[in-house]
């Protein structure tokens, strides 16, 4: 969770010489060779079966590289930190699309996390200090509710799928497919890429392959085999709390009272669903 959640300055501070669909395809370039590598030598590299082609392409498409493309461009625009809790709204999102298309029951928790955690979403945005005349402050931050929303659809298609292989077996494809078709848009649209290569930007693009794509990946993977659904996802509400700070460390991020205020609402929010989920899922006392 550190990793993922200090990853969101230094992202930051590697878009300022790397345009962001090069950088889209560096880091998910990375990670796919660092999957491949551990798959193949733990003997775990097969072709999928074609039951989860549908869901191989979903997650690539609407969960990588879409969201990728949309937060690094963002990113140029907004601060890291607040970037990084707008991005997590997307355990918001998941409760009405869980709702309408797996027919999910919404308890009084859920109606009330989601109400808190849009309210939080308000106080994060600081309407009364927007530059309501700055459209392109106004598209960074429509950018990264657009890929919170892209987030939460995928983690809906995840949770309605009939998985064959497992989520290990299925990562390097979906890596895969996810990185092509954005090495053709990066061609396309940002060109050859012109970039002042130094150590630490070396350092940088290897962070996000290696680390934060990488091997985060792979522990996450671990974590939710390992232990409870609810102890993992507490356990990843830490990541935009440690983007925030880190941010603010890192690279002098502001840390207003309506912004933390947001943090904390958006969180409880989430929480409130992740309760909910967890009394849903216990069988009733007899």
């Amino acid at each position: 969770m550190i990793v993922l959640g200090v990853n969101w300055p230094i992202l930051a501070i590697g878009l300022r010489d790397i345009p962001p669909i090069w950088m889209a395809v560096f880091r998910l370039g990375g990670g796919t060779l660092v999957i491949l590598v551990a798959t193949g030598v733990s003997g775990r590299l097969h072709l999928p079966p074609r039951s989860d082609l549908p869901i191989i392409l979903s997650v690539a498409v609407f969960r990588l590289a879409l969201v990728f493309v949309l937060v690094f461009t963002a990113l140029r625009i907004v601060p890291p930190g607040r970037s990084s809790v707008l991005v997590w709204t997307a355990g918001l999102w998941t409760v009405p699309l869980a709702a309408v298309f797996l027919g999910e029951r919404m308890g009084r928790l859920r109606w009330l996390g989601l109400a808190i955690g849009i309210a939080g979403i308000v106080a994060l945005f600081e309407p009364w200090r927007l530059s309501w005349s700055d459209t392109r402050v106004l598209i960074g931050h429509g950018l990264l509710l657009a890929a919170a929303f892209s987030n939460a659809s995928a983690a809906v298609h995840i949770r309605r799928h009939r998985w064959t292989a497992t989520p290990l077996e299925a990562l390097p494809w979906q890596l895969a497919v996810a990185t092509l078709p954005l090495l053709v848009l990066a061609f396309a649209v940002e060109g050859v890429p012109r970039v002042d290569w130094t150590a630490q930007l070396a350092l940088i693009v290897a962070y996000q392959g290696i680390l934060a794509t990488g091997l985060a990946v792979w522990a996450q993977i671990s974590v939710l085999r390992n232990l409870e659904a609810v102890s993992t996802n507490l356990t990843l509400m830490t990541v935009p709390v440690i983007g925030l700070f880190s941010s603010a460390i890192i690279v002098g991020e502001q840390l207003t009272t309506p912004v933390l205020t947001g943090v904390a609402m958006i969180l409880l929010g989430v929480g409130l669903n992740i309760v909910e989920d967890r009394r849903q899922a216990s069988p009733p006392l007899a």
